[in-house]
């Protein structure tokens, strides 16, 4: 069943364009309610969490407005990384927990991402059946007056996630004489991040921290690390992180200002892990994103690479589904399932100063894991509304691109869960691969005009 509101990653758009408005919102917040309030007769209760987006605020009101008209208190934390809120909605017990964010996307988007009272995101079949409520008559789940849900705000959940976060590293784990830039995005960890390294002992230095509402991942962040490694060089810095704006992903600078995506992260904590014992069922789980690279060292180690669908919510379920605690995304979601039930940048970028710091050196040998294969990405934009990829000449192209490859590389043609965009990539040598990913680029842009 094709979805109508919700993507690879919650409801996600243009805010005040559908699906992204306040009356979605509400609407959402009332379908949820009912939904999660069959799991029994005792009082309910959703913590909501925000980035710093300005429309944040109408969305929040909104949520608020069709949770408490259903009968469920609501716990208010303001700005806070998305695994925070996923941390939290366990440890205050709450029925479901709410993130308002786009994530890595501009300001003018925003979304609403739902999780469980597990702290994992929602199954495909929780969203379909939240989605057939949303369009129903909601009426008959409106509280009675005396059942209305409260409101309130906590000012606390920050130091609580910075204490959850700092708990992922041995106690005796100092960062003393290391200088770190911390690139916040403006984003939700605007605060957080510097606190957590710099209460471990590291010489922080944070840029693009200042949030107003609007600069989001704006040039910066992990979306925009050139800003990051510019940073670690002018500041003689060992080692630069790069949030996003919701501090779910994590994109790394050695001391050299070279960027290290998320493939080269899950590599050396796979490795690491290793050789401590900790990697469970020798395996870990990437996305078809992740370069052919990645899963050839792995392979000469011993360990096995397994590929789920793009998104840290399918790396997530296959994680799971298959006993592995370490998966990810080359785009820097490390989810570390000992610590956290979602991607959390922090905890990923402290894993690797640990190793940096058991092992010694520089930043630029350990962060140096695999020699990456040639790879090339290219976005088409399309109207939203629009389908190319069922166009019978873009499946021609398809299939033209994949003879080049001739069996030697890889080709990856998919529709963004989170934009209107079609994705394609390919590995293998460096002159055919450009001509592959042109060969399709080419009858997308043709079938979307």
């Amino acid at each position: 069943m094709t979805k109508r509101y919700f993507g690879t990653d919650g409801v996600r758009g243009t805010i005040n364009q559908f699906p992204m408005t306040a009356e979605t919102a509400l609407r959402l917040g009332l379908a949820s309610a009912r939904y999660f309030r069959r799991a029994g007769g005792h009082r309910h209760s959703v913590v909501i969490g925000k980035d710093t987006r300005l429309s944040g605020y109408a969305l929040e009101a909104a949520l608020v407005a069709g949770f408490t008209s259903a009968g469920m208190d609501v716990v208010q934390f303001g700005p806070l990384p998305t695994p925070g809120v996923a941390m939290l909605t366990r440890s205050l017990r709450a029925d479901m927990g709410v993130m308002i964010t786009a994530s890595h996307n501009p300001y003018h988007d925003n979304g609403i991402k739902l999780f469980g009272p597990d702290g994992y995101k929602l199954p495909d079949s929780a969203e379909i059946e939240i989605e057939s409520l949303i369009d129903s008559d909601l009426t008959d789940g409106l509280a009675d007056p005396r059942d209305m849900g409260r409101a309130r705000r906590i000012d606390e959940s920050e130091a609580r996630y910075v204490e959850i976060v700092k708990a992922t590293v041995p106690r005796q784990l100092r960062l003393s004489g290391l200088r770190v830039v911390v690139d916040c995005a403006n984003g939700a960890a605007y605060k957080a991040a510097p606190k957590v390294f710099w209460e471990l002992g590291a010489d922080v230095i944070p840029i693009n921290n200042a949030p107003d509402g609007f600069n989001i991942n704006d040039g910066c962040g992990a979306v925009h690390p050139e800003g990051l490694a510019d940073a670690v060089r002018r500041f003689r810095a060992d080692i630069g992180v790069a949030l996003d704006g919701d501090a779910d992903r994590v994109i790394l600078s050695d001391e050299t200002g070279r960027v290290v995506d998320g493939d080269q992260i899950l590599g050396l904590i796979a490795l690491g892990w290793k050789r401590s014992g900790r990697l469970a069922n020798g395996h870990v789980v990437a996305t078809q994103m992740s370069n052919l690279g990645l899963e050839r060292k792995l392979e000469t180690a011993g360990l096995k690479l397994e590929r789920a669908k793009v998104g840290d919510r399918y790396v997530v379920e296959a994680m799971r589904a298959g006993g592995a605690n370490l998966g990810g995304e080359a785009s820097g979601h490390i989810v570390l399932s000992d610590f956290a039930t979602t991607g959390d940048g922090l905890i990923a970028a402290l894993q690797v100063m640990a190793l940096l710091i058991e092992q010694g050196g520089k930043a630029s040998r350990l962060l140096n894991v695999f020699e990456p294969v040639p790879q090339l990405l290219r976005n088409v934009r399309f109207e939203t509304g629009a389908d190319p990829m069922s166009a019978g000449p873009v499946q021609d192209a398809i299939a033209k691109a994949e003879a080049l490859l001739d069996g030697k590389g890889r080709l990856l043609v998919r529709k963004s869960g989170t934009e209107p965009l079609i994705r394609v990539m390919a590995e293998g040598e460096a002159d055919v691969i450009e001509q592959a990913v042109e060969t399709v680029c080419d009858a997308v842009r043709k079938a979307a005009a």
